[in-house]
């Protein structure tokens, strides 16, 4: 599988330099148990986004941009409703 934008990957897609230099990142409201979505900026600027259960698994790449309309509608309340 490819390095694609925004698309599913697996991390191994990732070239090596890049995938090992990744610094990945959590909320700080994520639970104890360790499970939740960790972000890491790659040299292009994009972000990669992954489920910190399976850190070897899957991950998304999105622009900047992308994110930030996501964080934007969350702050705005946008999903609430998914959590009730």
């Amino acid at each position: 599988m490819g390095w694609r934008r925004g698309s599913p990957m697996d991390v191994q897609a990732l070239p090596g330099p890049v995938r090992q230099g990744l610094i990945w990142q959590k909320s700080r409201r994520s639970n104890p148990s360790g499970n939740c979505v960790e972000l890491a900026e790659l040299p292009t600027g994009e972000i990669a986004v992954r489920n910190s259960r399976y850190p070897d698994g899957p991950i998304l790449v999105y622009t900047r941009a992308e994110v930030e309309a996501f964080v934007g509608g969350a702050k705005d309340g946008d999903f609430d409703h998914m959590l009730v």
